[in-house]
């Protein structure tokens, strides 16, 4: 991934955020989900890098947005438990968003920090629209 798109996405999301009224953590990996780059507006939740690092790990790794994971993960589905995997690693609360050029999966985006998830997932679209 070119990395200042990267740098880009990541202003991307901040500026969503500051427009929504928000303060949030984006992280950006690549499709073995290694971390290519992390911000943390002032003010965010202090849990939210974890957020952020977990939904982007788990869109880049698995290929999907991490809300569409959540009815793999429920109860007798084959998902079920995902979230203990890996030290909490995965997640599938709304606010990742995997990064494909074409067909290929080249790594995630995850937001974390607002108290309504959609907003993350706005975050992570402006900041999606950067990289394709």
């Amino acid at each position: 991934m070119d990395y200042s798109k990267v740098k880009k996405a990541i202003e991307a999301s901040e500026a969503k955020a500051k427009e929504l009224g928000i303060a949030v953590s984006t992280a950006i990996v690549d499709e073995y989900g290694d971390l290519l780059a992390f911000s943390r507006m002032e003010g965010a939740i202090k849990i939210s890098p974890k957020f952020a690092l977990a939904k982007a790990y788990t869109a880049g790794t698995i290929g999907m947005a991490t809300a569409d994971m959540a009815p793999y993960a429920a109860p007798g589905k084959p998902y079920y438990g995902m979230d203990a995997l890996f030290g909490g690693e995965l997640t599938t609360i709304a606010g990742g968003l995997p990064i494909k050029a074409g067909d290929k999966l080249v790594g995630g985006i995850g937001v974390g920090g607002s108290a309504d998830v959609s907003q993350d997932v706005e975050c992570a679209k402006v900041a999606l629209a950067e990289l394709v």
